[in-house]
């Protein structure tokens, strides 16, 4: 936790060379479009626009005496405008740079500024390799240069629609030798775009869209991953949506790159953003229209850090962002927020009184913040609490926080519910009462509970431990924060094993099931390990799997929303989660998890209950449409098809697997399904007997196994009924019928007496329901004597 000290006045112009005329640009009327720091923050670079005489102009000022030519760019209007002002290091000399000038048309000068000789032009060159190339938005990532050009159509009166995408972002090496600057060839990136802001970051490059781009193009962030080679979409509604490696021209479309998601783009919110920025961390930084801070992270994960007071921030209304170590510094419509990124907390707010802001670069002093102003430069400094042991008032504040959300959700008033009103309120006195408690707790730790009332006395020892838990997950996030490689792995999975098991404890609602499905995805490895602990999966003896998880949880995994209610948007409900993890880590256990599911929908609901999962769709089709989502089919994915269909015992279930053994001609299965099913149910046995008589008439593969077949003969089929299926599923023969085939795979009478013999001889069951009748020792029994 940090904490801002004063606002204090470090230097004023004076230590700049012309610091009179720096002062007078600051002060004028027209503000200065941009002002830029070298990385060294020795020297501070005014972009000017718009000015009296107009002739934009770049000025370079020179910083603590430092002396040296000094640099002024003018040029005249018709000339194509300047985009961008870059510091490139230079490895010539540990900690140099270069300054990049690039103009928009992709003339581009290269500026170095040596001590005691001042700014000397190092090289003129050209980024762009067309004529008619404009760039748009520009970068440096790494010691390449990375931008957005805009490449116009030959033909004046082409389709809008196509003249839309007519935009590229493209890359190139810039390397600063002692031999002088050589340009590497283009790169493209990305062709056929709309039209893109590129920010970089030290590993990635953001694409954030242009204010004016289509409507179904602004919905999404695209993030470039130049060592993997890849780009990925994201959008803050949805979070990662796709991934694409970049292996040819021809995969760098940005047509083919969205082909297989449009779908869920089209039902995607637009951006909505007014700033952005990449902070030290490598995060894009992002401020709405309604003065949301959220930092999107590389991997397309986005949170939320804070909301900025004042309403909505128009486009007129510029907002100033920087971060210094753990701090984000904020300037809008006159007011100074520094934010702690990590916790969101507000650190400090102050108002200013200058006109004009602007952040200075502040090398190696990551505690202070420096400010260039009309009337100089100014510093906040951040120093920690002496008191290390006091509890962060975060943690409690994030109580009043989470309040003011919940009943703001819940109230009917359109006035908006801040923490000051619901600490002085005095309505609610849930908050209240949790966050006394959270701080006492905190403050006290083991020590017995004193100076609390007594109804939080007894709220305090009922949630003793879920405050137990709270401070262990918490404990164990700080761990991962500070956590080498090595280690992070571990906390990683016991990280998710409790946050899998807080979820099965809670009512999964669409929210929670979304926050499962980005569990699985993120950390496979860790949420299978997650969900054996908590059904606790395990072979007995016998190599059967059990199962000893609570009946709670077994309705939380089959149970919670299902695929028609949380729609079409990526999220799939728990059971399918689970059944996609069996498949990918231990896919011989996924038809005995099957099976011990259904035993247990067996006894917690009715038959075909519409309440239950079985009363939907059955599970073990639900664990078939996992299984058919795999990208690539083998073998091992049939006999798994079969597995499952049979582990379901369900008629139709066992029909359609003997059907696709017959079809794989795996006699010796077939039969041993047959003779083990055909004990389920008479109506079973009837149909498995009468498929394996239909294929005994057209082939002589089952003859040997004949044995095991004839005993699984239904007692109710008579020898005319067999008669009946042989002649019905007999081979046709375009030949001339002879009494004997020369392949000698015709059905002989011979290979059917034994069947035939076997239902003659044995008791019809009309005999079998008059047998005790039959067999009375008097024949005819003795007439009943008659009443007078």
């Amino acid at each position: 936790q940090k904490r801002a000290g004063m606002l204090q006045q470090v230097s004023d112009f004076s230590d700049f060379s012309r610091g009179h005329w720096l002062q007078e640009l600051l002060c004028q009327g027209e503000e200065p479009s941009h002002v830029q720091s070298s990385p060294d923050g020795q020297h501070l670079l005014v972009l000017q626009k718009s000015r009296p005489p107009p002739l934009p102009r770049v000025v370079a000022f020179q910083r603590h005496g430092v002396s040296g030519a000094d640099l002024e760019r003018n040029w005249q209007t018709p000339q194509p405008a300047l985009v961008g002002l870059l510091f490139l290091r230079s490895p010539v000399a540990l900690d140099s740079w270069v300054l990049a000038i690039v103009w928009e048309h992709g003339r581009t000068e290269v500026w170095r500024f040596v001590v005691a000789v001042g700014w000397q032009l190092l090289q003129t060159l050209e980024l762009c390799q067309g004529a008619r190339a404009r760039i748009v938005s520009l970068c440096s990532q790494g010691a390449s240069l990375v931008w957005c050009e805009e490449r116009p159509p030959l033909d004046a009166h082409s389709d809008m629609s196509k003249c839309a995408f007519r935009f590229c972002v493209c890359t190139r090496a810039l390397e600063v030798g002692e031999q002088g600057v050589r340009l590497g060839t283009v790169r493209i990136v990305l062709h056929n775009s709309p039209e893109y802001q590129v920010l970089a970051s030290p590993q990635h490059v953001f694409l954030v869209p242009a204010t004016d781009s289509f409507a179904t193009t602004s919905k999404f962030l695209l993030i470039w991953h130049p060592e993997k080679a890849k780009l990925t979409i994201t959008a803050p509604s949805a979070g990662f949506i796709h991934s694409k490696a970049l292996r040819s021209t021809s995969e760098s479309d940005f047509r083919k790159l969205l082909l297989g998601s449009v779908g869920l783009l089209s039902g995607l919110a637009s951006l909505d953003v007014h700033t952005s920025t990449v902070s030290n961390s490598g995060g894009l930084l992002l401020v709405s229209t309604n003065g949301a801070v959220n930092m999107v992270e590389p991997d397309g994960t986005q949170r939320h850090i804070f909301d900025l007071e004042g309403g909505p921030v128009t486009q007129g209304n510029p907002v100033q962002l920087k971060t210094f170590g753990s701090i984000l510094a904020c300037v809008l419509a006159g007011v100074l927020y520094l934010i702690d990124q990590n916790s969101g907390r507000l650190v400090e707010k102050k108002v200013l009184s200058m006109k004009e802001v602007h952040f200075l670069e502040s090398p190696g002093e990551e505690d202070s913040i420096q400010l260039l102003t009309q009337t100089g430069i100014y510093s906040f400094s951040f120093s920690k609490p002496e008191d290390s042991s006091r509890p962060e008032p975060c943690l409690v504040e994030m109580v009043f926080e989470e309040a003011c959300r919940y009943y703001q959700r819940r109230s009917l008033s359109s006035s908006k519910l801040t923490v000051e009103k619901l600490k002085k309120g005095g309505v609610f006195q849930a908050p209240v009462a949790l966050a006394a408690i959270m701080q006492h707790s905190l403050r006290q730790k083991q020590k017995p509970a004193r100076g609390l009332q007594d109804t939080y006395t007894k709220l305090l020892s009922t949630m003793s431990l879920e405050l137990q838990s709270y401070m262990s997950l918490e404990l164990l996030k700080t761990c991962v924060v500070c956590a080498t490689e090595s280690e992070v792995e571990s906390y990683c999975e016991e990280l998710i094993e409790q946050e899998v098991s807080r979820v099965l404890h809670s009512d999964i609602d669409k929210d929670n099931l979304a926050y499962l499905n980005s569990i699985f995805a993120s950390f496979p490895k860790a949420a299978w390990k997650a969900t054996r602990s908590c059904l606790q999966l395990q072979q007995n003896g016998d190599g059967l799997l059990v199962a000893r998880a609570t009946p709670e949880v077994w309705k939380k995994v089959l149970g919670g929303p299902q695929q028609e209610e949380v729609g079409q948007n990526g999220v799939v409900p728990l059971f399918e989660l689970i059944c996609a993890s069996f498949l990918r880590f231990k896919p011989k256990w996924l038809p005995s998890f099957v099976e011990l599911t259904q035993q247990y929908v067996s006894i917690s609901w009715a038959y075909s209950s519409k309440e239950g999962p079985e009363g939907r769709v059955p599970l073990y089709k639900r664990a078939l449409g996992v299984l058919s989502r795999k990208n690539k089919r083998s073998e091992a994915d049939d006999e798994m098809e079969l597995e499952l269909l049979l582990c379901s015992k369900r008629p139709k279930a066992v029909l359609q697997a003997l059907h696709l053994l017959i079809c794989l001609k795996r006699w010796q299965r077939v039969v041993e399904v047959a003779e083990k099913f055909s004990k389920l149910s008479p109506l079973l046995n009837k149909e498995i007997f009468t498929t394996l008589l239909a294929e005994f008439a057209q082939h002589r593969e089952l003859d040997p196994y004949l044995d095991i077949l004839w005993p699984l003969c239904p007692a109710e089929l008579t020898a005319s009924d067999i008669l009946t299926v042989v002649l019905q599923n007999l081979p046709c023969s375009q030949e001339d019928p002879v009494p004997f085939s020369r392949d000698g795979n015709q059905l002989t009478v011979g290979l059917l007496k034994p069947l035939l013999q076997r239902v003659v001889q044995r008791p019809c069951v009309q005999d079998e329901m008059y047998s005790d009748a039959l067999q009375s020792p008097t024949f005819p029994p003795p007439t009943p004597p008659r009443e007078h």
